[in-house]
């Protein structure tokens, strides 16, 4: 027995699947290891948006591991 309502969407995008949640957030996981990101939630936003902050936060990653 399932719940009816509207359906849930995942996404590929550069190596991370983004996972729409009931609430419009998105759930942001990598495909597979090793992980560059820990998973993380968005706040309630456009799948664009949720895009924009995976490439931000591969950005800052990749900049930390410069300064190493």
């Amino acid at each position: 027995m399932g719940f009816l309502g509207e359906p849930q969407f995942a996404v590929r995008y550069r190596g991370f699947l983004l996972m729409q949640q009931p609430n419009k957030s998105w759930l942001v996981r990598p495909e597979r290891s090793p992980m560059q990101l820990l998973p993380f939630r968005t706040g309630i936003c456009s799948l664009e948006y949720a895009k924009s902050l995976v490439d931000w936060k591969l950005e800052a990653g990749s900049n930390l591991i410069e300064v190493a």
